[in-house]
């Protein structure tokens, strides 16, 4: 059993999709109406139907109070990480500091080049992405940034504004070397869908984050550890992820707490989206944290 024992919290995913973004907006104010922790949006840019997911987030902010933001991953290899600090600060400002940095490598090279991105894969990747979130750091706590290297050169930027508050970064990794990337440098890390890193593959990857952090001297427990979870809340034959009545969605994520580590639950819903967060928002959340509760409480 790995239980950090950190607060959990519980978010949703907000599909970026031009086209049904009116739906996008009412589901952002039920989330915060019903006391959810984040909105989380994809970067896809790639993606002709999809919003640009800063530009969707600034939207959406103007309309909420609360919540926070997390990029779900942004694509380090198309936001230029002194950029991107930039943005994220402006916003956090603007928001009262409801902003987390979730950021990662760019999985998906090809169409990464479709857009005038390096495409870089593998060791190239790794060793980019950590050079990134090194920025990333110097520039959000509003420091000189100068940096020349074969990936960036920086000529002495004073970054700023200062956020109200610190922007964690959230590290989207799947792989041991962004694992590791993860455990030693990140605040957090973002797993991929479930239905990508099924329950059965993620103590392994909680223990080289682990081992990492370790090495680095940091303490495990400072990490967030955070679960997309696609799936459906009801009879959805056929729907992929995890499927079940209310029961069943909050002794999963019960488990995956004090049994996986996970502290933070990003849900995907497959259909009927409102319906399916008021569920989740209303039914499954409340009893997730009393059973949790009373699980630690009995240690």
């Amino acid at each position: 059993m790995t239980d950090y024992e950190r607060p959990l919290s519980f978010g949703v995913s907000l599909d970026p999709a031009a086209e049904t973004w009116p739906r996008t907006l009412r589901l952002a104010r039920t989330a915060e109406q019903r006391g959810l922790d984040h909105l989380a949006v994809q970067d896809h840019p790639y993606q002709p139907g999809h919003l640009d997911a800063w530009t969707l987030i600034a939207h959406l902010s103007a309309f909420t109070d609360r919540i926070s933001f997390v990029t779900d991953v942004a694509d380090l290899q198309l936001r230029q990480p002194v950029m991107l600090a930039k943005a994220a600060a402006s916003l956090s400002v603007l928001t009262g500091g409801r902003v987390r940095l979730g950021v990662g490598g760019g999985g998906i090279p090809d169409a990464i080049a479709s857009m005038g991105g390096p495409a870089r894969r593998g060791p190239d990747m790794v060793a980019f992405a950590e050079e990134s979130l090194g920025l990333l750091r110097t520039a959000l706590d509003g420091d000189a940034v100068r940096l020349h290297s074969p990936y960036h050169s920086i000529g002495g930027y004073q970054a700023g504004p200062v956020p109200p508050r610190p922007v964690e970064l959230w590290l989207g990794a799947q792989k041991r070397r962004m694992l590791t990337l993860a455990g030693q440098r990140a605040d957090g890390w973002i797993s991929p869908l479930n239905i990508y890193v099924p329950p059965g593959e993620v103590p392994a990857r909680q223990r080289i984050i682990d081992e990492a952090a370790v090495a680095a001297g940091r303490d495990p427990r400072t990490l967030r550890r955070v679960y997309n979870v696609i799936g459906a809340i009801g009879g959805h034959g056929g729907a992929p992820g995890l499927v079940g009545d209310v029961p069943r969605w909050v002794d999963t994520l019960t488990g995956w707490t004090v049994e996986l580590g996970f502290d933070t639950f990003v849900f995907w819903p497959v259909a009927d989206s409102e319906r399916q967060l008021a569920r989740f928002a209303d039914e499954v959340v409340p009893a997730v944290r009393e059973s949790v509760a009373k699980i630690r409480g009995g240690r």
